[in-house]
């Protein structure tokens, strides 16, 4: 179906948007079990982005799942997908001039490598959140830990559905031992290195 499709350039790019926010769009792109505080940690970047003034948008997974993605299922084929459109999403708001900030379990190193793919190596900051499965079932914040484990949820990641951790993230969290607001000033020097990376 896509044979026919020529993709149609604009004369107003996403470098030109960005200098209309005085800022450089980019995607910062969290990824941990259920319960690893993604979050919590990308609503509190998103504030403080705010705060500075930057403009930002913040793509959370169970938002998503209840609108774009409501028809899939936790399925290896239907997360890829799932990731698949967010990563396409993501691209939009960078065309747009905005800081985007997603918060997605995003298991699979090959869904994260597309979504890096799509979206660009120079807009692509990965955050892995190192919370421990152990802490995680701990806090459970939604039940589904508890859920898993009776067996009334399948496929869920960390029980019975494969997490495989970052190798090499631009940034790596252990909410363990960090506290939130540490956490995001490290984020924020490292976003603001990397503008001043890529402008010099």
């Amino acid at each position: 179906m896509t044979k026919n499709l020529v993709a149609q350039a604009t004369l107003v790019g996403s470098d030109q948007r960005g200098q209309l926010k005085h800022q450089r769009p980019l995607v910062i792109w969290f990824t941990g079990l259920s319960g690893s505080g993604k979050s919590t940690l990308a609503n509190a970047l998103e504030l403080a982005l705010a705060d500075s003034k930057r403009h930002t948008y913040l793509l959370d997974g169970d938002n998503i799942r209840l609108g774009l993605c409501q028809d899939l299922g936790f399925s290896d084929a239907d997360r890829k997908e799932n990731i698949r459109r967010i990563s396409e999403v993501a691209k939009l708001f960078i065309d747009a001039g905005l800081i985007v900030i997603t918060a997605f379990i995003s298991p699979f190193r090959s869904d994260r490598d597309l979504a890096r793919s799509v979206i660009g190596e120079d807009y692509f900051i990965e955050v892995f959140i190192d919370t421990p499965l152990a802490e995680c079932e701990r806090r459970d914040p939604k039940g589904l830990y508890g859920k898993a484990r009776q067996g009334l949820i399948k496929n869920f990641t960390g029980i019975d559905s494969a997490y495989e951790a970052p190798e090499n993230p631009h940034i790596k969290i252990d909410t363990t031992s960090e506290h939130l607001t540490d956490s995001v000033d490290r984020i924020l020097e490292y976003i603001d290195a990397r503008i001043k990376t890529n402008t010099a």
